[in-house]
C-alpha cells in the first residue's frame, strides 16, 4: 500500500513521461504490465500509483521503495530491459527521488 507519510526512510521515484497524445494509454499499459510483471514481486518495492495527464501528453508514477538502493537494484534485473525499451520508444523520461516531509489533509473529512 502507498505510505505517504512524513520523515520515514521510504523513498519515492516520481517519474514523469512525456508523450504524444496517441501513445499515452499504451504507456499507461506498459508501465501497469512491468510493475505487475516484474516490481511487484521485487524485494523492497512498496507500491506504485500510475496518473495520466488529461491533455494526453504526460504519465507519472509514484512509486515507493523502502530505500534507494532497493529501486536500483530493479534497474539491473534484465527482465526489465524490454519494458524500459519499449517505453523509450514512445516516451522521454525525467525520474527524480524524494523524501516525504509533510502530509496535510482536508479539515472537511469527516471523523470516522
Amino acid at each position: 500500500m502507498t505510505t505517504i507519510v512524513a520523515n520515514t526512510q521510504v523513498t519515492t521515484a516520481i517519474t514523469v513521461f512525456t508523450v504524444e497524445p496517441e501513445n499515452q494509454q499504451r504507456l499507461v499499459d506498459l508501465l501497469v504490465r512491468a510493475a505487475e510483471e516484474i516490481a511487484q514481486s521485487q524485494p523492497g518495492f512498496i507500491s506504485i500509483n500510475v496518473h495520466k495527464s488529461l491533455d494526453k501528453t504526460h504519465v507519472i508514477s509514484y512509486s515507493q521503495w523502502e530505500s534507494r538502493q532497493a529501486f536500483d537494484e530493479i534497474l539491473q534485473n534484465t527482465s526489465v530491459i524490454p519494458h524500459v525499451q519499449a517505453i523509450l520508444k514512445i516516451a522521454t523520461i525525467k525520474p527524480n527521488f524524494y523524501e516525504v516531509v509533510a502530509v496535510i489533509h482536508s479539515d472537511n473529512q469527516a471523523a470516522s
